[in-house]
């Protein structure tokens, strides 16, 4: 698995900087991923920034009290265009920008960048920072980019909060969880496989949930246990977890718990993408301490678990 953080963005980007610094005069985002990149290299380099429907109507973004260069899109003198995205991938999205951007009739010289490209297409920007093969991880939209469709998720923690003390009560106060937790993940997505320490006989209140809230998957793996007491007993919490990682062959698991996400690496022998501390654990990492029950109270208390 390939991974890169929002640090690893940031040290690219800054990589670029000695170099355009004096070669770029304004920086143009494609949206979403690539507005990230364009703010990043816009404030390191000192130009002013828009997004591509800014750039073909000529509207630039209010830079506020920030000292930036002066730029005129309408004015004659020519202005150096920097277009950026993170990843160049098939090429299609760069291919749609160049189109609408021809079709706007700018007179100024446009060059295209993406920090990332996948093996083979780095030719479809004038500048990249690396080649990035595939299966890759960005920290950035890793829970909303389409290699969730070979991904194994974790529900509680991850596409919903933990249930509280008083909630896990696997009675009625559960059932009223299961059926109200409020969604992390707001956009319709794909995964590839859910994988949770639910019981088997909470799957109709789960699969309702899911569908409700528009995640659909190929596969939801629960435990068969009789009751939240078996499961306690047995534990296996990683190991449920991993297996079904190995089984499905999945890309990534991504995972909330930091410990269990130490668990299923080691496991597993495989990389997982832990939300709670945005971080990519890999196997024989040290597992972090395991907060007390007070420490874990107040965490939920303040909204971290």
């Amino acid at each position: 698995m390939n991974y890169r953080s929002m640090q690893d963005l940031n040290e690219a980007v800054l990589a670029w900087k000695p170099r355009l610094q004096a070669e770029v005069d304004l920086v143009v985002g494609v949206p979403r991923s690539g507005l990230l990149v364009a703010n990043l290299l816009a404030l390191h380099i000192g130009t002013p920034m828009t997004d591509v429907d800014g750039l073909v109507t000529r509207r630039l973004l209010n830079h506020g009290h920030r000292s930036v260069r002066h730029v005129d899109l309408t004015a004659p003198d020519p202005v150096r265009i920097l277009i950026v995205d993170d990843v160049v991938d098939t090429g299609a999205t760069l291919a749609r920008v160049r189109a609408a951007v021809a079709a706007a009739g700018l007179d100024h010289p446009i060059r295209y960048a993406a920090v990332y490209a996948r093996p083979g297409m780095e030719g479809a920007v004038d500048l990249h920072h690396e080649a990035l093969a595939q299966p890759r991880a960005l920290q950035w939209n890793v829970m909303q980019a389409p290699g969730l469709a070979r991904c194994c998720v974790d529900i509680d923690g991850v596409l919903c909060p933990d249930p509280t003390d008083a909630e896990n009560d696997d009675g009625q106060r559960y059932l009223s969880f299961l059926r109200e937790a409020g969604p992390r993940v707001l956009a319709p997505i794909e995964v590839g496989w859910l994988v949770t320490n639910r019981l088997e006989r909470y799957r109709p209140e789960t699969e309702a949930w899911l569908a409700r809230h528009g995640i659909r998957h190929g596969g939801l793996f629960m435990r068969d246990l009789p009751d939240a007491a078996a499961r306690r007993g047995q534990g296996n919490y990683g190991r449920h977890k991993a297996d079904a990682y190995v089984r499905t062959g999945a890309d990534l698991f991504i995972e909330s718990d930091a410990w269990q996400a130490v668990e299923i690496a080691d496991l597993s022998g495989r990389p997982v993408f832990c939300t709670d501390t945005r971080r990519l654990v890999t196997p024989g990492e040290a597992p972090p301490p395991r907060p007390g029950r007070v420490a874990r109270r107040v965490a939920r208390l303040f909204g971290a678990a």
